[in-house]
């Protein structure tokens, strides 16, 4: 009940603070208000990014392995040996075949290549478009879901037709409002058919990256374009994991299969990469550690700002409830009591700057989702951190001028005048 009595008397002490001094009150509780917007803002923004990226990066598969040229990250958390990778072979369709037949745990193996082309429809054109060439098994390998249409044949895919499944951006941007089924295109020169639009994706980030802007034709199709047994063409061999198969296992099998490919001696090392998702799932972990522990730093001197314009609203209101402070204390007012009342009183006007820079990023984050395509969220984590600086904050501000509250000699504070 005491406790109670003594929030009531806060919440009313706080509140007389703020009616008798609004432009003083507002001001020092607008650091704390910027305080928590710019230290929440920041983790709410990389929360956000470091989702986008997961989900990016879920697209690819935990359970496929990718045969390139270049590994996606150091290898035996050795330095980058890029001088190493730059004379290995690129993989071949042979290679893929020869895969096909092999491998004994993998549920489906398709072979990709990827090059940027200019895309052509009447009038209209669109530069730098991701081009797929894919084989057989595409669409096992990487989650595709159709809006209209359909998805390439084997029998397309195999005797590479020029037909061509699209994006959903990218047939905005040619068609507009227009049906794009079953229209022709232009793709850096060769003619191809659409015979499927997929469903938009969304923006993304990281390797997996959102097909809303790319465009998927058969291998054999592709081919004519760009040169497979070229740099530029990025080719690379799709293996996916069996279930119930530990990707372990699938990689050792890879491995064997491709080292005997090659002719690869006993001793001799690999010169191919087997890339997985975790690898970069790790790289993202580190990243987002050290810029999570920046945004922190760089927030914490914002908050620091708001703590001291909380301290300075705390030891004008201690001074001048003086003599208020003198009478409790005359009365039989304990130490504590006056301790929790300046503490309370403290903790109520950081918590509702808090609140006010919370609702501030709240409506930052539905005004960007509104502009933009990036999903930028609130969460509740996020929230509860901001709750919980202001009351920390709070305690911190207002353990100075409740500790001199308590200590006040209720005679000579009686005595004093303001």
């Amino acid at each position: 009940m005491r406790s109670l009595y003594i929030l009531q008397e806060s919440f009313q002490s706080a509140f007389k603070t703020i009616a008798v001094n609004k432009l003083r009150t507002i001001l020092s509780l607008l650091g704390i208000t910027i305080g928590i917007f710019a230290i929440i803002s920041v983790f709410t923004v990389l929360n956000s990014l470091e989702s986008n990226v997961r989900e990016s990066l879920s697209s690819l598969g935990d359970d496929v392995i990718y045969v390139e040229k270049w590994p996606w990250a150091p290898e035996n958390g050795k330095e980058y040996q890029w001088w190493k990778y730059l004379n290995r072979p690129l993989p071949a369709l042979k290679e893929y075949r020869e895969l096909q037949r092999r491998l004994t745990k993998a549920r489906s193996i398709c072979f990709t290549a990827i090059h940027d082309c200019t895309i052509r429809y009447k009038n209209n054109s669109a530069e730098n478009i991701m081009v797929w060439g894919v084989s057989e098994n595409f669409e096992n390998s990487r989650e595709l879901i159709l809006e209209q249409g359909r998805y390439l044949t084997s029998h397309e895919v195999i005797s590479g037709k020029n037909f061509a499944v699209i994006g959903n951006k990218l047939a905005e941007d040619l068609f507009g409002n227009v049906d794009p089924l079953h229209k022709t295109i232009k793709i850096s020169g060769f003619k191809a058919i659409i015979v499927g639009l997929l469903e938009k994706e969304g923006k993304s980030f990281g390797g997996g990256g959102s097909l809303d802007n790319n465009i998927i034709v058969p291998i054999s199709f592709f081919s004519k374009i760009v040169n497979l047994r070229e740099e530029r063409s990025n080719p690379m061999i799709w293996i996916k994991a069996l279930e119930n198969v530990p990707v372990t296992e699938l990689k050792d099998e890879v491995r064997g299969a491709m080292r005997s490919l090659r002719r690869l001696k006993p001793s001799a090392e690999d010169n191919f990469a087997l890339n997985q998702s975790s690898m970069l799932s790790s790289g993202v972990n580190q990243i987002f550690m050290i810029i999570n522990i920046a945004g922190l730093v760089i927030g914490l001197f914002s908050v620091l700002v708001g703590t001291f314009g909380i301290a300075n609203i705390m030891f004008v209101s201690v001074k001048e409830r003086t003599n208020v402070i003198g009478i409790q204390k005359a009365m039989g007012a304990k130490k504590n009591y006056i301790l929790l009342e300046v503490l309370y009183e403290s903790v109520i006007l950081s918590l509702a700057g808090g609140i006010v820079g919370l609702i501030l990023v709240f409506g930052g984050t539905l005004l960007v989702s509104y502009l933009s395509d990036f999903d930028i969220f609130l969460s509740a984590g996020n929230i509860l951190n901001g709750l919980a600086i202001s009351v920390i904050t709070g305690i911190i501000a207002g353990i100075m001028p409740a500790l001199s509250a308590a200590r006040l000699n209720p005679v000579e504070a009686i005595s004093r005048t303001f």
